[in-house]
């Protein structure tokens, strides 16, 4: 599909309208992020927020997010921190492994680029956890830097307004219409990526409740799996019930039964989410 330089702008101009009236207020938006001096935002909640929003719905993160900053507020604090501590204040977000890539990741921010997060995405897709699309989003949201990144509501967008009938929509091709919005907004007299991008995700999750899901037509889009009796339902249990005190297999058997439970157990070690010693498991202490 061939699109006209004015079926751009017309998207452009439409999608700023939505925004400017329906844009939502974020705790890691300003103004409840404030700008640093040299007018970039902080990227130490930005990452956070980025990680914790990785297949997580915004009212659950929102939920959780200002407790975190509270008890981790820095990459310092939190790379000081025992996992342990860190999954205890975690707990409710699920998939626990992003709890400790967030971790990793603040020491080795904090080890290796003496506390500032790297600004190439080569430097930021070697810290844990951190994808191209979610070192896209921070270069963009922190920087204010034309990144192309491409996660399920930017997905939506496009496919709505360019590739309705289309039922295979590759990953390139919505990049492309990408690259000629941002393209625009880059001659506009101070161009505001950041925002763009927040204008993108706001329309997107409007869409998504308006005409309901078009990630079907999405080649790159892998249907969520079912919470409810899955393993990472059991896994979650586990560390809740770990947070509280050390247990024996035994002990952690009348809480959840489930024959899956030994497997999952093998699991969290291997992940070193949690500890094994003298028979009793229990949260890293390290």
């Amino acid at each position: 599909m061939k699109t006209t330089e004015r079926a751009i702008e017309d998207f452009y101009s439409q999608l700023w309208q939505y925004y400017q009236e329906h844009g939502r207020q974020l705790p890691w938006r300003p103004p409840r992020l404030a700008f640093l001096i040299d007018g970039t935002l902080d990227p130490y909640p930005i990452m956070v927020s980025e990680i914790m929003l990785q297949q997580t719905g915004v009212a659950r993160v929102t939920a959780k997010y200002q407790e975190f900053l509270e008890v981790f507020p820095t990459f310092q604090a939190l790379a000081a921190a025992k996992l342990s501590e860190v999954l205890i204040v975690w707990s409710g977000l699920g998939y626990n492994r992003r709890a400790k890539f967030l971790h990793q990741a603040a020491q080795k921010v904090v080890d290796h680029y003496q506390g500032r997060i790297p600004r190439t995405p080569k430097d930021l897709v070697s810290l844990p956890g951190i994808g191209p699309n979610t070192a896209g989003a921070i270069l963009a949201y922190t920087f204010n830097e034309p990144c192309i990144f491409i996660e399920t509501n930017i997905r939506t967008v496009y496919i709505h307004h360019f590739y309705a009938e289309h039922p295979e929509v590759t990953d390139a091709q919505i990049a492309e219409l990408l690259k000629q919005t941002l393209a625009i907004e880059a001659r506009q007299p101070e161009p505001n990526y950041r925002e763009l991008y927040w204008a993108l995700m706001d329309y997107g999750s409007y869409l998504k409740k308006e005409v309901g899901s078009l990630l079907h037509q999405s080649k790159a889009y892998t249907k969520q799996s079912v919470f409810e009796g899955s393993r990472r339902q059991i896994r979650g249990k586990i560390l809740k019930l770990l947070a509280l005190q050390h247990l024996t297999a035994a002990q952690l058997a009348d809480s959840i039964i489930d024959d899956r439970l030994e497997a999952v157990l093998v699991d969290l070690l291997q992940e070193n989410l949690i500890e094994k010693a003298k028979g009793y498991y229990s949260l890293p202490q390290s």
